[in-house]
């Protein structure tokens, strides 16, 4: 047998047969979401990494907010989580584990989620990261699947995350980008989240590992549309341009193209740096949502007003014609 992506490997395990279970693995969506009671259901995520940052407090908080982020995602409040820990028995101190445990739990706090307890195990190299359960009326679920001809895309976040800190991981970084970027990834999505329900939010997912183009391919595709994103309207460090241009590239940026750049079609218009960029793997990037126009020009407005000022529009959803399934111009 041949080499098989995760995703191939995914998709050989049997479908789960339970009328309760909401949203399963067949559209990729954030988050697990199964019916307890007619109107209430449990929201399921997990997610953990090694770290990105040197300091190990911001490590916790950004790996607590990424994990979150799922949850917020798919429209529902979470309320539990559980950590899960990998840590060598040598050549780090436990007070760098304190660190990134304070971390995630301040960031929990933040959020007003409990944590319940976790489990841990012994890793030469340090990960971490939670599992997160919520809770959501099963009638106001918002999933990736739900995207609309006609809606327009907002996004809530800059992209250019994990070109930062590949940069940081290489010595070349600039401290003022570093700070900004992790600024941003523990930002919770929390009211992005509570307001773009409150608007009548179709369709939504985070954009994490496979960046913002193959996140937005998941949506295209589970929703059966095609979508259009205008580059230069996409909020992004500027930094990471710049560090594009002298040939700072994480590995998963290369592998983001490689695996959907055959389902994105590219006006002749766009610079080779932000065919790049919009492939670059996020680390708790933002919600990118689709809504009718007029609820998503009152969403960004409502966003701004709370210190939200980078949310905006970056696209539209049209009717799928042809397997390109999105459109950057």
């Amino acid at each position: 047998m041949g080499a098989q992506t995760l995703a191939e490997v995914v998709r050989r395990l049997p479908a789960a047969q339970d009328p309760n279970l909401l949203v399963g693995m067949g559209t990729s969506d954030d988050a697990g979401v199964y019916r307890i009671a007619p109107d209430l259901a449990l929201v399921n995520t997990v997610d953990f990494f090694p770290p990105i940052v040197d300091d190990p407090y911001d490590f916790g908080r950004i790996a607590a907010a990424n994990a979150l982020s799922d949850i917020y995602a798919m429209g529902a409040r979470p309320l539990t989580a559980m950590n899960l820990v990998a840590f060598p028995k040598e050549g780090l101190a436990l007070e760098v584990l304190h660190d990134i445990l304070r971390g995630g739990s301040d960031k929990l706090a933040e959020a007003g989620v409990a944590l319940v307890g976790g489990h841990s195990v012994t890793d030469p190299e340090p990960k971490y990261g939670l599992a997160v359960t919520g809770l959501v009326d099963p009638a106001r679920i918002v999933t990736n699947a739900g995207a609309r001809t006609g809606d327009v895309l907002v996004l809530t976040k800059p992209i250019g995350v994990g070109i930062v800190t590949t940069a940081l991981k290489h010595g070349v970084a600039d401290a003022r980008a570093v700070e900004a970027v992790v600024e941003s990834m523990v930002r919770l999505s929390r009211r992005a989240a509570e307001l773009m329900v409150d608007e009548g939010a179709h369709s939504c997912t985070d954009i994490t590992g496979y960046g913002l183009l193959g996140h937005a391919l998941e949506m295209a595709t589970a929703s059966g549309v095609a979508l259009r994103i205008a580059h230069r309207a996409v909020p992004h460090f500027p930094a990471a341009l710049e560090l594009l241009a002298r040939d700072v590239t994480p590995g998963g940026l290369g592998a983001n193209r490689r695996a959907f750049e055959k389902k994105v079609r590219f006006n002749d218009t766009v610079p080779g740096a932000w065919r790049k960029l919009l492939f670059d793997p996020q680390t708790s990037g933002g919600l990118f949502i689709a809504l009718p126009e007029a609820a998503a020009g009152r969403l960004v407005e409502r966003l701004a007003s709370e210190g939200f000022g980078e949310t905006i529009v970056v696209g539209s959803v049209e009717q799928r014609t042809g397997e390109e399934l999105i459109t950057v111009e």
